[in-house]
């Protein structure tokens, strides 16, 4: 079986949270929502795990995350650099803002030569969610005219904050499981007469608990490298003033492939509750919840 790696979007855990010592721990030996994950792929069976980060925060994180991984697994460190463009094109001048998710996973194409998964730094996706995309990866082979790629697919329902509105890729999905389309909507929100989505032209419209939605939880192939040069290309060559803060989006790239025609990209559904601190008042929530699986016997008490 081919090897299968993890990687893990990590760019920005330092800036959000204003230096490593201030991320939020959320298991009892103070452990972080990353330390689960990392968890969950290996029992899984990923083989190697990419960490996605910033050059000036090296230092800070493998000595609060990266250590304890590399006792368990093979680790690489992938740096997201603003100057990292394809053809050794410049920046341009004023730029500081990372070019976005579809950039992070770009970087690693020097690293990643066999299928791989994709996620957050710090949302938390459930143990069987790597389970389910892990059997995808193993048998994944793009095929002539189309890219074999895929997705973790959460109930809308599952995937709310309970202090205010949430961003979510919410999707369309064929009777087959495969993905017809995902649409970011950018602010969703939970009400006493249920969930809703904010249009501008339309107010709040109502959007299913069931919905399919997308929390950044990717399968691919590494033939998704060349396309996101292509795009980041295409996307370097705008000379609009938005080119100072745009970003590349993955879910966006995937969305235009699908579209194209060019990937067949099967949703994996999954009942597992996510959790991310969305709001610093999330985090006693993920706290508790943490703590019901280890009751549960899900995690033990050290990981």
């Amino acid at each position: 079986m081919p090897d299968i790696s993890l990687v893990i979007m990590a760019a920005g855990i330092g800036s959000r949270y204003g230096g490593l010592k201030q991320v939020d721990p959320v298991g009892p030996h103070d452990e972080l929502i990353i330390h689960y994950s990392v968890y969950d792929a290996l029992r899984a069976g990923f083989d190697r795990i990419v960490f996605v980060i910033r050059r000036d925060i090296e230092d800070a994180f493998r000595a609060r995350i990266g250590r304890m991984v590399e006792a368990q697994a093979a680790v690489d460190y992938v740096f997201q650099e603003l100057h990292d463009l394809p053809g050794g094109a410049p920046a341009p001048v004023g730029r500081v803002k990372p070019w976005g998710t579809g950039h992070a996973v770009w970087c690693c194409r020097h690293t990643i030569q066999a299928p791989f998964a994709v996620i957050n730094a710090d949302d938390f996706y459930g143990a069987t969610s790597f389970q389910a995309i892990a059997a995808h990866l193993r048998q994944a082979s793009d095929q002539p005219g189309f890219y074999d790629f895929s997705m973790v697919g959460y109930p809308l329902q599952n995937t709310l904050s309970a202090h205010g509105h949430v961003a979510r890729g919410v999707c369309q999905v064929a009777a087959d499981g495969t993905l017809i389309s995902i649409q970011e909507h950018t602010r969703i929100q939970a009400f006493s007469d249920g969930i809703k989505t904010w249009h501008e032209a339309s107010d709040w419209t109502p959007l299913a608990p069931d919905t399919h939605v997308s929390m950044n939880f990717w399968g691919f192939t590494p033939a998704l490298f060349g396309e996101l040069e292509q795009r980041l290309a295409h996307f370097l060559h705008r000379e609009d003033a938005a080119l100072l803060r745009s970003e590349l989006f993955l879910p966006n790239v995937v969305g235009e492939l699908v579209q194209a025609q060019a990937a067949r990209v099967q949703v994996l559904p999954t009942h597992e509750q996510w959790f991310g601190v969305t709001y610093r008042a999330d985090r006693p929530r993920v706290q508790a919840a943490i703590q019901a699986l280890l009751a549960a016997g899900v995690y033990p008490d050290r990981l």
